[in-house]
């Protein structure tokens, strides 16, 4: 996986949708049984905002920004069903998000403005990926392994991501939708 550079002392961060437990341990199993080496790096999401790089003084006016817009959106129902596949354009295995999509597209539109203004590569799609760049054959098992997979749980925040140097991503803050409050998440040992 490609990630922008950091320069410095930027920040490389992502925002995302949790997948909440049992499921997201779930997910994160199967990543591993199909051989995806970034399993125990990234915790299974749907995201928001891909990987950006922020500059540590923007990170008030990014959290500032993430705040008001979960303060705009009312928490709701995540549905996950079934597999999807982005081959042949990127070899990526994932669950489908078959209830939220519009809740899903709204939050990662109002997510990717203000402060965190990008152009995106590819058009927005909401997924949970369980496979990503592996060989073909453990993409071809991922897809239909998880052809009947189906879960469903409410989402009521969004979370801002750090990549550590250690190349974990971690959620550091969480934002309660409805409310605006946001919440420090577990504390982090990486700097």
């Amino acid at each position: 996986m490609i990630f922008p550079e950091r320069v410095g002392e930027q920040r490389r961060i992502g925002v995302a949708i949790e997948v909440p437990e049992p499921f997201g341990t779930e997910l994160q199993s199967a990543r591993k049984q199909f051989g995806d080496p970034l399993a125990d790096l990234i915790p299974p999401h749907i995201t928001l905002l891909g990987p950006t790089v922020v500059e540590p003084a923007d990170m008030d006016e990014v959290a500032a920004h993430l705040e008001a817009i979960a303060h705009q959106f009312p928490p709701f129902t995540v549905r996950l069903r079934s597999s999807g596949t982005f081959r042949p354009v990127s070899p990526v295995v994932f669950v489908q998000v078959a209830q939220g999509i519009a809740e899903c597209e709204s939050l990662e539109r109002a997510v990717r403005s203000g402060p965190l203004t990008q152009t995106l590569r590819f058009n927005y799609h909401p997924h949970v990926t369980v496979a990503h760049e592996v060989p073909d054959i453990a993409l071809d098992v991922a897809f239909e392994t998880m052809g009947e997979y189906a879960a469903a749980f409410e989402v009521v925040a969004i979370s801002l991501f750090e990549h550590g140097d250690d190349n974990v991503w971690r959620p550091v803050r969480r934002f309660a939708l409805g409310d605006g409050r946001g919440e420090d998440a577990s504390p982090s040992t990486d700097s």
